[in-house]
């Protein structure tokens, strides 16, 4: 089957809002002062972490995780009422934005409702006789999608955030742990109504039959492969064979979702300056600009130099400055506006530039009829000096940061500081 795509979804960003610790009220009304913010930045889809109620079995720490639901169709009270996540919708949807929230099938928290009403729906162990652990977290247990009224539940329940919020996608959190006939099934019916985004946290290198159900998979393999590249010295050409990997899976419009942070890795791994370095933001240019839909976490925009609790209230250190809104707001801006950069259209096309420095720079340029955008990236330590060897490029292009012009078709030679980034516009 093949689902209809949303019209949005070529020229979207994702940005992963972290309602605990975006403030330090961490409700639904404190973010939507940021909304005008995230607005001029050039955000263009807000993705809530799970909005639903959390368990309180078991739980870790002294706040639980949002990833052990107790009821799928309540809010966490933490955040407020259903009430205040309805106009946050709504503001956000005369602002522009479009709401996904993340959605939890594989499993709940220990006391969610269906262990009382419905315990069939759950696998058990047969050592215990109990539900069964996912896969050694303690705080979350199996759900048994062999059992067709399970499916149909979890069927009903997303429903009910599309009819009573007009959410306008899900973001899938290990959606390869459950079985890929079930998202066929859940897609099918849920969009007899309307047409979503549907986001899948799967890796397509290792998962690419998900893209049956999924528009856009996560890059995990990628932002491994980047930390390694950065922290053990490598040369690029250990990455160029991972982009390989990458564009020979799935069709165009199997998109990839690019990202440097989000709340697993920075509060287990690090932030992307602890795993970057001084390479974060060339990473972050790449993310935005490369075939696929970039992600931008709660934070970055600043940028959040500390690992977030995730078990605890820690709230961001929010300052007036938010050194990188500019930045963002530059590439989303191009994201958005050039055709040369949307995602999935089979118009764009990329060109990976021939030069003589094939193990420090990686330059591309990306076409969409008259429409160029020409992006180099120094990925080494070192200054570089090269020359691009490609009849590709030509012609004047500004850069999107300095507003200078520069002849392309006369100008072949540059010159790029460690770790520098350079994108132009033609």
């Amino acid at each position: 089957m093949i689902f209809k795509k949303a019209d949005w979804i070529n020229t979207t960003d994702v940005y992963e809002v972290n309602i605990r610790q975006y403030s330090q009220e961490g409700t639904f009304k404190a973010f939507e002062r940021e909304l005008p913010r995230l607005k001029d930045m050039g955000v263009s889809t807000l993705w809530f972490m799970p909005i639903t109620p959390i368990a309180q079995k078991l739980k870790k720490g002294t706040m639980g995780s949002p990833y052990a639901c107790s009821d799928y169709t309540s809010i966490n009270p933490e955040f407020g009422n259903l009430d205040d996540f309805k106009s946050i919708v709504k503001i956000a949807h005369e602002l522009g934005f479009k709401i996904i929230i993340d959605w939890v099938a594989n499993h709940t928290g220990w006391d969610h409702v269906w262990t009382i009403t419905h315990p069939e729906y759950y696998k058990k162990d047969s050592a215990t006789g109990d539900f069964k652990i996912a896969s050694g977290m303690d705080d979350i247990i199996e759900l048994d999608y062999d059992n067709p009224n399970l499916r149909l539940a979890m069927i009903d329940s997303m429903k009910y955030w599309i009819s009573e919020c007009d959410i306008d996608g899900f973001r899938c959190d290990l959606a390869f742990w459950v079985r890929l006939d079930f998202w066929m099934e859940a897609r099918t019916e849920i969009e007899k109504t309307k047409t979503l985004f549907w986001l899948a946290e799967s890796d397509p290198l290792e998962n690419p039959d998900y893209y049956n159900a999924f528009d856009a998979c996560y890059t995990w393999t990628w932002m491994h492969h980047t930390e390694d590249f950065y922290k053990n010295h490598q040369l690029k050409n250990v990455l160029d064979g991972i982009l390989n990997r990458y564009n020979q899976i799935g069709k165009k419009d199997n998109l990839k979702l690019w990202f440097t942070s989000n709340h697993d890795e920075n509060s287990w791994n690090g932030t992307e300056y602890e795993k970057y370095g001084n390479a974060a933001k060339a990473f972050a240019v790449h993310s935005i600009t490369w075939e696929g839909i970039p992600l931008i976490y709660s934070g970055q925009e600043l940028p959040n130099l500390k690992r977030l609790q995730f078990f605890e209230k820690d709230a961001i250190d929010w300052s007036d400055k938010f050194e990188l809104h500019h930045f963002y707001k530059i590439l989303l801006g191009l994201k958005k506006n050039n055709p040369a950069l949307r995602a999935g259209d089979s118009a764009s096309v990329t060109f990976v530039l021939q030069t003589n420095v094939e193990n420090r720079v990686l330059s591309y340029l990306r076409k969409n009829g008259a429409h160029e955008v020409l992006v180099l990236l120094n990925l080494s330590s070192q200054l570089v000096n090269f020359t691009i060897m490609d009849e590709n490029l030509g012609g004047i292009f500004n850069n999107v940061f300095t507003q200078g012009d520069y002849n392309f078709s006369e100008i072949k030679s540059f010159e790029l500081n460690p770790w520098e980034y350079r994108v132009f516009e033609k």
